[in-house]
């Protein structure tokens, strides 16, 4: 089972930037878009400093943000990646049947891809990492390269926005 101490804070710079990225969305009655937090069961407590240092996940978690973009609904996951090929193991087969279902149901799911390295945002929509997924699934690659990537779903920085996911949002829906 896996432990908070064993994943650290990794990701944490790319949840503060995507949490700040949400509340100017909100601020500007664009989207409403909140992180699901992900429940945990502490197991060991530093009691002078009221800190959880050791605690397991109760449950799998589905997604990192959900939420409303103008009454679209829209569910994602924030990964980073620090190198030209991201793991297809960084995410799990629970995260794309509920991914599956919620675009069934006529939202928008979709990963943010933080290449660290690079300072780069990319958007991934979920038909594109279906296309891996079923690849590794039939045998081929189990992950995807950089260069793979469809280039307009990069996402360029504009108008003070941190992490502008719903330009991202908006060439998805153009594009169904």
């Amino acid at each position: 089972m896996a432990t908070w101490i064993s994943r650290g804070l990794r990701g944490s710079t790319l949840e503060d930037l995507v949490n700040r990225t949400n509340e100017q969305y909100r601020e500007k009655g664009l989207a409403l878009v909140q992180k699901i937090p992900t429940p945990i069961t502490p197991v060991r407590m530093d009691k002078e400093n009221r800190h959880i240092t050791l605690a397991y996940f109760d449950q799998r978690s589905t997604v990192d943000y959900i939420g409303a973009v103008q009454g679209i609904p829209v569910c994602f996951d924030a990964k980073e990646c620090s190198a030209q090929t991201f793991p297809l193991a960084n995410i799990h087969p629970h995260q794309v049947k509920f991914m599956e279902d919620f675009e069934k149901q006529n939202g928008v799911a979709f990963f943010l891809i933080f290449f660290s390295y690079l300072n780069e945002f990319y958007y991934l929509t979920f038909r594109e990492l279906m296309g891996f997924w079923k690849r590794m699934e039939e045998g081929g690659r189990k992950s995807f390269r950089k260069e793979e990537l469809t280039e307009e779903f990069y996402l360029p920085k504009k108008g003070g926005v941190l992490v502008p996911y719903l330009e991202g949002i908006k060439l998805d829906l153009e594009r169904r």
